[in-house]
């Protein structure tokens, strides 16, 4: 009778031990996936697309976060952010005073690279041209109509232009390249200035609507005598001649890294939201801008997990630092340190539930 109770009670200590190892393994692989942050969300301009795409990429095989970006146009990224729907925004137009105060809660904005919008065309022999100002916006508003007019001839001596019909190509959709290049021409036009303006969506005097970067550089390659605008990889990618471009200095640059660079050469302000159109930089090319990630200062909201933030925040981190060396290889200018400098503060700000974020950089 004793050797039954012993066996049994054996037999009880061996279950209760097996059904505790067993509990304790089911606990410890539950909690890393309640906490794991596998993908965020980010939307918006298509004119840095090539280069976060790489950047992403690279980052998604070293962390493990993939990071789902729809490049849909600076005011589609707007918008989403606005919506709350993505955990950051793409812009090249930085957002407006008074569109910041339609945000529920600070908007802030760092920048990641350094872009040139090009003027780019489709002429047989794809000769190399040069554009002025008043060249450029009186094709754009629909005064100059021909590829062989006077004002185009006498600043291209060299080349016999075509008696062609000049067929505009622009954005259809809300557009930080159309804010670019329409701040330029307000600057140094005043009939584009009080006929058409600034901004991400215009009326267009004149001209074919294409979506995205890619939608305006496809309208231009397919369609003789096309005359568009682009950031300049999309020009570079599809075989298309860029034009040089007058500067304030009355030198013609061809868009570049260097001449990018020498254009984004002034103070930056804090919060980085600034215009480097129309550069005064003797060598710098006129049709510059920097990109901007947006997201929220104050990240507790809509259910976010401090895990999320940290993970953001990470990415944010990586694309001023390590991400940058991604940006020369695909004809974008790096940031100057100046601007990381003010970037990292900014980082650095965010919140959740009113406390800094610690996380790893």
């Amino acid at each position: 009778m004793l050797k039954k109770i012993a066996v049994i009670t054996v037999m009880l200590i061996m279950f209760t031990g097996i059904l505790f190892a067993s509990g304790k393994k089911e606990t410890s692989s539950k909690e890393p996936s309640a906490t794991k942050v596998s993908e965020l969300l980010g939307a918006g301009a298509t004119f840095p697309y090539p280069f976060y795409s790489k950047m992403f990429d690279v980052y998604h095989k070293k962390t493990g976060v993939k990071v789902n970006y729809q490049a849909i146009g600076s005011g589609g990224g707007i918008k989403q952010l606005l919506s709350k729907t993505v955990d950051f925004g793409g812009t090249d137009a930085f957002m407006k005073d008074a569109d910041l105060a339609k945000a529920d809660g600070k908007i802030l904005h760092i920048p990641t690279c350094m872009g040139a919008v090009t003027i780019t065309y489709n002429l047989q022999g794809l000769p190399a041209l040069k554009f002025t100002p008043d060249i450029i916006a009186g094709i754009f508003l629909g005064d100059i109509v021909k590829w062989n007019d006077a004002k185009i001839q006498k600043v291209n001596s060299g080349v016999t232009l075509p008696d062609e019909k000049i067929v505009v190509a622009h954005r259809s959709d809300g557009s930080g390249t159309t804010a670019i290049f329409s701040d330029y021409l307000s600057k140094v036009s005043p009939q584009w200035k009080s006929r058409v303006g600034a901004g991400k969506s215009l009326n267009w005097p004149v001209g074919l609507g294409g979506k995205g970067n890619p939608g305006v550089a496809g309208i231009v390659k397919q369609t003789p005598g096309a005359i568009g605008y682009v950031e300049l990889i999309y020009a570079l990618q599809n075989n298309m001649p860029v034009g040089q471009v007058q500067n304030q200095s009355g030198n013609y640059i061809t868009p570049s890294i260097e001449g990018v660079s020498l254009a984004a050469n002034v103070e930056l302000p804090a919060d980085t939201r600034i215009s480097i159109t129309d550069t005064p930089a003797a060598k710098g090319y006129p049709i510059s801008g920097f990109t901007w990630m947006i997201f929220y200062k104050e990240q507790n909201y809509g259910g976010r997990s401090l895990d999320r933030v940290k993970e953001l925040l990470k990415l944010l981190w990586y694309a001023e630092h390590e991400g940058q060396q991604y940006a020369e290889p695909l004809h974008y200018a790096p940031l100057p340190a100046a601007a990381v400098k003010k970037a990292e503060v900014i980082i650095n700000s965010v919140t959740f539930d009113g406390k800094p974020v610690e996380f790893d950089k």
